[in-house]
């Protein structure tokens, strides 16, 4: 398949992973509620055309350090692992569906859009996939504006137009475990690919990822049930 295609189609369906639950989700959500959902839409294209130019930009440039190559796809290998822990813990909304301009729906969309993806999750995964698909930084940002695209959409509809919510916990652990597996594909590739380990030293080095994996989730979830535990005692 054309390299192109490959980290287009890519960059689509890791987006939209990264994208539910995530907040400029639950803001796209919420702005819906205000304004009509196409200016919603658009907003949040020119809000993400912008941010990601940004992250392709950065993720390709650090690729161009031939010495720390095998280093950087390592880390943008693991980091879709960090991803998938990052969407269990999951996101809430700081107020930013409050901000408005004087400028219209869309223009306060994407202002509160382009703020709210700086540093957030598909900014970071975007720059994880710029450097580990080096050779197509357009399949790249035309992926990962198409994903958000998707995932805000799908968060519209589902949340605003028919009333209806798949369960959160739910999204958040497909999404997750989505993550990981591409996280550890990725790890497996540049194990034996490019530093060329032999297969048990492979499995062993797998094998610490997954523990630390699964312990990371665990404290994450123990984490949530108490803190939810906590709240509802608080109101009672």
């Amino acid at each position: 398949m054309d390299p192109l295609i490959t980290a287009l189609l890519f960059s689509v369906g890791a987006v939209v992973l990264a994208e539910m639950g995530d907040k400029t989700q639950l803001l796209a959500m919420a702005f819906a509620t205000k304004y009509k959902a196409g200016k919603v839409m658009i907003g949040v294209f020119i809000a993400t055309i912008l941010n990601h130019a940004l992250a392709v930009a950065a993720g390709n440039f650090v690729t161009r350090f031939d010495s720390v190559q095998v280093g950087i796809q390592a880390l943008a290998s693991l980091s879709f692992i960090f991803f998938g822990l990052w969407t269990i813990r999951g996101d809430k909304l700081e107020g930013e569906e409050n901000k408005i301009t004087k400028y219209g729906a869309v223009v306060t969309v994407a202002i509160a859009f382009f703020i709210a993806e700086m540093g957030d999750k598909t900014q970071l995964a975007t720059i994880a996939l710029a450097a580990k698909f080096p050779a197509a930084p357009l399949g790249i940002l035309a992926g990962t504006t198409t994903g958000m695209l998707i995932a805000d959409g799908i968060g519209i509809i589902i949340g605003i137009i028919l009333r209806k919510k798949i369960p959160e916990r739910t999204v958040k652990t497909v999404s997750a475990g989505a993550f990981v597996i591409f996280g550890f594909i990725g790890t497996y590739q540049v194990l034996s690919g490019d530093l060329k380990f032999s297969l048990p030293l492979i499995m062993l080095v797998l094998a610490a990822v997954a523990v630390i994996t699964a312990t990371s989730a665990y404290m994450i979830i123990r984490n949530e049930r108490k803190a939810t535990t906590a709240g509802g005692e608080d109101t009672e």
